[in-house]
């Protein structure tokens, strides 16, 4: 093998060994985080991303983990290599940093980056992020919805948590100092480092095997493909200027909607993401950092253009954002950003899906539940010890122009699970009572959106609650005439059985804030939680018949809803369509 070759040299066979060995890499960095680590979300839950750049700190793969973390992680590297400084960086360094204005997210998403050498010279990074179950604050979780970051836990700027392979003792007994669950902190800082050195080790044995040269040369010849591959689909968009907004419900301070404003101008091979008009940077704890931002743009911009392309820096080098200052899109000191992830990004997503709805229709589906329902809980065993546990309470997907959408689906935000029943009862002094389908909570259309969950967790001991959500003012958007869904709603069941709306809107017209911080459970007391299903695609009235009656039979859709809303019309005692009287309403 000569390993002198030029770029322009590789091979089509080369291309396609090397494209796998990177691929390969980036997997088996999420294979080692998820066997390895300690705490649930990570090791049951999946909430890590793990990604490999070049030496210039430009994507060359990446695990197919949570889309929010990936495009956000290269902000972090740059940030870390940057505030350490690339001369103060050796062999063996594992770089650390959360700070949401330094390239972070919100505080909980942790970010580890390790240098990778090849015989003295640097070849890439290996990067992973990982969401650490609780980093203190003043809730659970950081769920404090608060008005200032101090709030929400340690914020970590740029620092060596190993040096030379030497784990900083001092840097450790910080973090363990700033947690509410010390037993996970250790296990999972290793299993970032199991997953750091799989790439290492991966990326080493590349370029032992086929030269350091011909490595460095593969990089940059398989970004520049993916981005032949993405500008060649933007082509396929008409050009134009497609506009949309969303909003989330509120910042948890006041009763106002926070807005997103998207413009989205396609021009032969480029898209232009513009947030002109965004709402100002508000008081409460959903800002979103620019880093959170960048990667909802263009993470959301993917799902259409090339998704078969391999991943990396080519994805967005034909993706322009403008991001104004001053907007609660671009997060500065000391903004709390707590929900930014889990709630800001989808608001994003939801927008530009809308915007692109108006380019291409024929592609775009209904909008998604548009947040991941994400709670953090600390219980209390009968001992009176405590610890926290967390879920993504998921919804459904909006409905396609060829298929109805996904139920119970995390948000395209992320790749998570919901964590297992089994799991969350062996960890935890909890019980789950009920997580099932919701019924009448998929928005309509010719192909109906994916349907909501109902999810119920009782408290042995009782305990705190924080909980972000939104959807809880109006649901998921459809496209094409489809349906908007229902809205979403947390609730507080004492132990006598009353139910008590404590997020959204209750049986008397009263909404609630839905943000919750530190909502207390006492013993025997559960909290259930009602997710939305995804927008409808296309006009109901044009679902077949028969499709509708499934669903009903299904116990997807309501009787009631089959007629009002479909134009179906179904005897309740015999479970058979009246044609006559569904003519007349479909007519």
């Amino acid at each position: 093998m000569d390993h002198n070759k030029t770029e322009t040299d590789i091979d089509p066979i080369t291309f396609e060994v090397m494209r796998s060995i990177f691929e390969f890499a980036s997997d088996r960095m999420a294979t080692v985080m998820q066997r390895s680590s300690f705490s649930p979300i990570l090791a049951d839950m999946l909430d890590f991303s793990n990604a490999i750049y070049d030496a210039d700190l430009q994507l060359l793969s990446q695990a197919a983990n949570c889309p929010v973390h990936l495009a956000a992680m290269k902000f972090s590297a740059e940030e870390a290599v940057k505030g350490i400084g690339a001369a103060n960086i050796h062999e063996g360094d594992v770089l650390v940093l959360n700070d949401p204005y330094r390239g972070g997210t919100h505080i909980n998403d942790i970010t580890f980056t390790k240098p990778i050498y090849f015989r003295k010279e640097l070849i890439g990074y290996a990067v992973s992020r990982g969401h650490w179950m609780d980093l203190g604050g003043g809730g659970a979780g950081g769920q404090a919805f608060s008005t200032h970051i101090a709030a929400e836990g340690l914020r970590l700027p740029p620092l060596k948590i190993f040096s030379e392979g030497k784990l900083n003792e001092d840097l450790m007994a910080i973090i363990l100092n700033n947690t509410r669950t010390p037993h996970f902190i250790k296990g999972d800082t290793q299993a970032h480092l199991g997953a750091l050195l799989a790439a290492e080790q991966e990326m080493q044995r590349a370029c032992e095997r086929y030269g350091a040269d011909t490595v460095r040369a593969a990089m940059k010849r398989i970004q520049a493909y993916t981005e032949k591959m993405v500008r060649e689909s933007i082509r396929s968009i008409p050009d134009g200027v497609y506009e949309a907004e969303d909003y989330a419900d509120t910042d948890g301070i006041t009763h106002e909607k926070v807005r997103v404003k998207v413009a989205l101008t396609v021009k032969e091979d480029q898209i232009t993401v513009d947030f002109a008009g965004t709402d100002p940077m508000c008081q409460g704890a959903i800002n979103s950092p620019k880093a959170n931002t960048m990667s909802a743009a263009l993470y959301s911009l993917q799902f259409f253009l090339a998704p078969e392309a391999p991943q990396n820096q080519g994805l967005f080098n034909p993706i322009e954002v403008i991001l104004p200052e001053g907007c609660w899109l671009n997060a500065t000191w000391p903004a709390p950003t707590i929900g930014c992830t889990t709630l800001t990004a989808a608001k994003i997503t939801s927008a530009i899906w809308q915007a692109l709805a108006k380019a291409i229709p024929e592609r775009v589906t209904g909008s998604t539940c548009a947040d991941a329902n994400w709670f953090v809980a600390s219980c209390v065993d009968k001992d009176g010890k405590t610890d926290v546990f967390s879920d993504l309470p998921a919804g459904g997907w909006g409905g396609t122009p060829y298929s109805d959408g996904m139920n119970v689906t995390m948000d395209p935000l992320g790749n998570c699970m919901n964590m297992a029943a089994e799991t969350a009862e062996l960890f935890f002094p909890i019980a789950y009572e009920a997580f099932e389908l919701r019924k009448d909570s998929a928005g309509a259309g010719k192909y109906r959106g994916g349907l909501g969950s109902v999810f119920k967790v009782r408290f042995f001991g009782g305990g705190e609650l924080g909980m972000e959500t939104s959807r809880t003012l109006s649901g998921s958007p459809g496209a094409a005439c489809g349906l908007s869904s229902a809205v979403q709603r947390s609730s507080h069941i004492r132990a006598d059985g009353r139910i008590e709306v404590i997020g959204g809107i209750d049986d008397d017209g009263n909404w609630h804030n839905p943000l919750l911080a530190s909502h207390k459970f006492g013993a025997n007391e559960t909290f259930m939680f009602e997710s939305t299903g995804g927008g409808g695609w296309g006009n109901p009235k044009a679902r077949s018949v028969e499709e509708v009656v499934e669903d009903v039979l299904d116990e997807y859709i309501s009787i009631d809803a089959a007629r009002d809303i479909y134009g179906v019309v179904i005897d309740p005692a015999t479970m058979t369509v009246d044609q006559v009287a569904t003519s007349s309403l479909r007519g």
